[in-house]
């Protein structure tokens, strides 16, 4: 799939025709503006358009011998790789039958000759900037697809466990009262799994869009994350985990934040060092607060660390990348974090502990 170009770098257009001083009045146009590229024939035209650098935009003559402008185009519309890079036709050719049988090829725009200068440049403006609207569009549709497989997956487990349990009950309707509880815990378990994964998409979705009003507070840190270790205690004993706190003892300061947020952005973050620790560890949450007004937490494991060559995209949008452990297999918990900590004005990022294991931090200026 092609990557269409970012907003500070030069689109590139693929020049084609077979009389070179077409192709250079047309490049000296379009020099100073984007990246130029030439061909003066449709097979080294299909060569560039089909490399691992294609054009953003080809301008594309008609009358070649050889193959033709009109082959050329429909060559590259049948190729997935380049059929949605757009083509103008540029042609003597001026009858409506000639328009109309570029245009049903996949021609996005025609312009005769001989080129107007400014005609030219307003047609490759728009249509360049037609491709990124598409692009955008694309790229919305195809992370909503990514979102709606990501949702399947994640609320697929706790589903299951809940419908497995209830079966049980059913079966086993006689079963001791210990025994039933114990069922019944596993479909709490499951239901309350799957409500935190469908709130913090929900609260992911208004995070996105700047729909979501931080309810702000005065909070004292380090009674936050006291409370998240101390919820999270058991799960980690049962792992043989040590959740340890190193905070100030006096002096504590007051952070204005979301609690409920920052909350579930700290749970978020010891589950995951809780899910992916070894055995007889500790994880250690440590509270400062840097400078006149900054705060940060940090939450240290002694796991097998995150690859260098992933460390920003932990954090991006349903990032699941290789599974390994330190990382997050949902698509929603770090990149939940990152949204959290940057509406608050702050940031999220991830070290190497020492002697192994990662460290995640979170910073907030306030």
């Amino acid at each position: 799939m092609h990557i269409s170009q970012g907003q500070n770098e030069k689109a590139t257009i693929l020049v084609v025709d077979d009389t070179p001083d077409n192709l250079t009045f047309i490049s000296g146009l379009l020099k100073d503006d984007y990246r130029v590229k030439v061909a003066n024939n449709g097979e080294k035209a299909l060569t560039i358009a089909q490399s691992a650098n294609p054009p953003d935009l080809i301008l594309l003559d008609i009358m070649m011998p050889g193959l033709d402008g009109y082959e050329v185009c429909r060559q590259l519309k049948a190729n997935p790789q380049t059929q949605d890079i757009p083509i103008i036709f540029l042609t003597a050719k001026s009858s409506i039958e000639d328009e109309r049988k570029g245009l049903e090829l996949g021609a996005t725009d025609y312009i005769t000759k001989p080129v107007s200068p400014p005609i030219l440049m307003a047609r490759v403006k728009t249509q360049l900037r037609l491709k990124a609207s598409y692009d955008h569009l694309r790229d919305l549709l195809s992370f909503r697809e990514d979102m709606v497989n990501m949702m399947v997956h994640d609320l697929r487990n706790p589903i299951t466990s809940i419908l497995l349990a209830a079966e049980l009950l059913m079966k086993y309707s006689t079963v001791p009262p210990e025994k039933l509880q114990k069922k019944l815990d596993q479909i709490l378990k499951g239901v309350r799994q799957l409500r935190s994964l469908v709130d913090e998409l929900l609260l992911r979705a208004k995070l996105e869009s700047s729909k979501l009003v931080l309810e702000r507070q005065e909070v004292d840190l380090c009674e936050l994350c006291t409370s998240a270790i101390t919820d999270l205690q058991e799960i980690a004993t049962q792992n043989n985990l040590k959740l340890i706190a190193k905070m100030p003892q006096v002096n504590h300061r007051l952070v204005n934040i979301d609690p409920s947020l920052f909350r579930r952005t700290l749970d978020n973050l010891l589950s995951n060092a809780i899910k992916f620790s070894p055995h007889d560890s500790e994880i250690i949450l440590t509270v400062d607060y840097p400078g006149e007004q900054g705060a940060r937490v940090q939450v240290a494991d002694f796991g097998p660390g995150v690859n260098d060559n992933l460390r920003q995209s932990i954090f991006e949008k349903y990032e699941i990348g290789t599974p390994m452990k330190g990382i997050s297999q949902t698509g929603l918990g770090l990149a939940f974090c990152k949204l959290v900590a940057e509406a608050h004005g702050g940031r999220i990022s991830v070290v190497d502990n020492t002697p192994q294991g990662s460290i995640f931090i979170i910073e907030i200026d306030h």
